[in-house]
């Protein structure tokens, strides 16, 4: 029997694209239907989260979900990995050496716990980290069958060092943000932000997406393109960046 994206929670964003906003952080999901194929963005926050979100997609896409793209490396996003270590898995350029050095991993489960989540659940994910096996350095071009093809670009640093943004063209077109953009609260800059070139980063954003894209923040609800402009120079004045 065909479920659909509201008896399951997701809000259906596009035909065939949607996400949902995961319970604790409000963290994004999203999922982009092809043919034969499926491209969750993000991972979740646990292993356990990460197999519901897994279900839950095959459910919608009606088959398995052959990629998932990382946005960031951040616990709430990737920690939920594991449950998709059978898909081809993107992240921007340098997340595979990053889940690599043993300081990194640390300060990853030491953040996630910083947060609420359980050590033991931390212990689990950080053991069983998935690697990006398709490293994006600059745009990628993925052909999910049936006329659908979707756009990975590394646009950052910004909210992290390794920030990846996917646009899926149509109309309208929805660009899966990660946390370079945040409606729920002001955007987060951790140690790991590069506050400098964030600005930078939401102006490729626009430029990418357009005036008429719809854009689905890390955190939050789907915001149009005044909102990004606005928190753009809202970051320029937090950080003291001119643009």
């Amino acid at each position: 029997m065909t479920v659909t994206w509201e008896e399951l929670g997701w809000e259906r964003v596009a035909a065939g694209v949607g996400r949902c906003r995961l319970p604790v952080w409000d963290c994004t999901a999203g999922l982009v239907v092809g043919e034969n194929t499926a491209l969750l963005i993000d991972a979740g926050s646990g292993l356990e989260e990460g197999a519901r979100l897994r279900t839950q997609a095959q459910a919608l896409a009606g088959h398995r979900v052959t990629h998932l793209a990382l946005t960031h490396p951040h616990f709430d996003h990737v920690f939920g990995a594991p449950a998709f270590a059978d898909t081809e898995v993107y992240g921007a350029v340098g997340v595979d050496a990053l889940f690599d050095q043993h300081q990194a991993r640390e300060e990853l489960r030491a953040d996630a716990v910083r947060n609420g989540l359980h050590a033991r659940v931390a212990d689990e994910a950080v053991d069983a980290l998935v690697r990006p096996r398709h490293h994006v350095s600059g745009e990628w071009t993925l052909d999910l069958g049936g006329g659908r093809q979707v756009l990975l670009a590394n646009i950052g640093p910004g909210h992290t060092g390794h920030d990846l943004v996917v646009l899926v063209p149509g109309d309208p077109e929805v660009v899966f943000c990660g946390d370079l953009v945040e409606e729920s609260g002001d955007p987060q800059a951790g140690p790991d932000a590069v506050p400098s070139h964030w600005p930078a980063a939401l102006d490729r954003l626009l430029d990418l997406g357009g005036e008429d894209a719809l854009y689905v923040p890390g955190h939050g609800a789907v915001v149009d393109a005044a909102f990004v402009r606005a928190q753009r120079d809202a970051l320029a004045a937090r950080f003291g960046v001119s643009h």
